[in-house]
């Protein structure tokens, strides 16, 4: 009994802290679940112990005081950092128009309310939007087609330019508007048949996926994966890449094919495709959700395998390329991939001479988010890369573009880059 008290008390005294921290970090992306109800029963929680606290006496004594202030510290500091993102989501609300007009194109969002991503896609805050499972829970497929074409009914009365609409249905692990769309199988699935059987077996995935998501209105895929299958097991902490599941093959040259017929598919529905993560991450074992990685790699070797997939597959197609958070160490040792000039100017621009839409893996994830997102944000658009994705977590949206506003003011941006980049991406999406 004695034991259980003790243990009681210390949860007293530690609990505040734990959700003074909760509270304080309340539109971190890791604390998405806590949103709403979430945070709303925390606030509540903390002012009734608080309450109790001092209604039976605690408040007489030191300790007993500082017990109370304590619990009342997590409704203070979710108020602190509520007025924190209000402030920054009214200053982006509120950017001048030649502003919004330089930087928005450049993103697209990830969303949960209607409302809201309208507004940002009338004012053409944004260039697109990405949808996924939630946006198609407990509805029917019409009733998301409608939802997405008001949007764009939105975007033509403003005189903008129609969204880029973006989903993640690679197939297998990773489908993730399925169901209600058909559940195609991993594409890694084909990769033991003959060639030409395997091949018209990816064509007819493509064309599955491209005709489900041109009717919804969806008009770049972001798939399919084309980094080589690892050859060990990866860490075990590696919970969200699992690319050893959603990698095609080892062998570069069926990757190749097996992409390059999915991409065939998709076009022929009038769907983009997008190759993901240059440069590459099945030799990598961290998970860039969380964690910054490296590709320690030479570039040679990376040529002559893991590449020649990327290569071959945009030479023969107008598909976009996403570029991954890992640091690919023999080029810029300093930077992450999808924000390294040495990488996209230097590799994918001059070397390549790929002129077609290059865009981030998701800016919310660990990797990036939790060092200098900012940082990122202006060097990615330095280095010609077209348009950033901000999709796990829309909210988040507010702090990304804030900081590309933020390297405006400064003169931070080079505004020959960003109009060159604009550029492609009307021509890789013309309007109406």
């Amino acid at each position: 009994m004695q034991f259980t008290r003790r243990i009681g008390l210390i949860l007293l005294w530690l609990a505040p802290l734990a959700l003074a921290f909760a509270a304080a970090n309340k539109n971190d992306p890791y604390l998405v679940v806590l949103r709403g109800a979430g945070n709303i029963a925390l606030v509540v929680l903390s002012i009734a112990i608080a309450i109790v606290l001092f209604r039976r006496g605690h408040w007489q004594r030191a300790p007993g005081r500082l017990l109370v202030v304590l619990w009342c510290l997590p409704p203070l500091l979710m108020s602190a950092a509520h007025l924190k993102f209000e402030l920054r989501r009214h200053e982006v609300l509120h950017a001048s128009r030649a502003a919004v007009r330089q930087l928005g194109p450049h993103f697209i969002v990830g969303y949960s309310s209607f409302p809201e991503v309208a507004h940002l896609a009338e004012q053409g805050l944004i260039g697109g939007i990405y949808i996924t499972r939630h946006n198609i829970r407990r509805r029917t497929v019409d009733e998301l087609r409608i939802e997405i074409a008001a949007l764009q009914d939105k975007r033509r009365a403003a005189g903008l330019p129609p969204l880029i609409v973006t989903a993640d249905q690679e197939g297998g692990i990773v489908g993730h508007l399925s169901p209600p769309l058909t559940k195609v199988p991993a594409l890694a699935t084909l990769a033991e048949l003959p060639p030409e059987a395997r091949k018209a077996k990816a064509e007819e995935f493509g064309r599955t996926h491209g005709r489900e998501l041109a009717a919804l209105g969806v008009n770049l895929n972001l798939a399919p994966v084309l980094d080589l299958k690892p050859p060990v097991r990866r860490n075990r902490l590696d919970f969200h890449t699992l690319i050893g599941q959603r990698a095609i093959a080892s062998d570069p040259a069926v990757v190749g094919e097996i992409a390059g017929a999915y991409v065939q598919g998709l076009e022929a529905s009038g769907v983009g495709a997008t190759l993901k993560h240059f440069p590459g991450i099945g030799r990598v074992r961290t998970d860039t959700h969380h964690f910054a990685a490296n590709l320690d790699t030479p570039v040679e070797e990376l040529e002559a395998s893991d590449w020649r997939p990327f290569k071959e597959v945009l030479a023969q197609s107008r598909a976009a390329l996403m570029v991954g958070h890992v640091t690919l160490t023999a080029v810029d040792p300093d930077r992450a991939a999808s924000h390294s000039r040495r990488v996209v100017q230097g590799i994918l621009r001059d070397k390549w001479n790929y002129q077609g839409v290059v865009m981030t893996d998701d800016l919310v994830m660990g990797a990036i988010y939790q060092h200098d997102v900012c940082k990122a944000v202006v060097e990615a658009m330095n280095a010609g890369v077209d348009l950033l994705l901000v999709a796990y977590d829309g909210a988040q949206f507010y702090r990304v573009f804030d900081c590309a506003l933020d390297g405006a003011r400064q003169g931070r941006l080079d505004a020959a880059m960003l109009r060159a980049s604009e550029g492609r991406i009307g021509k890789a999406f013309p309007g109406d």
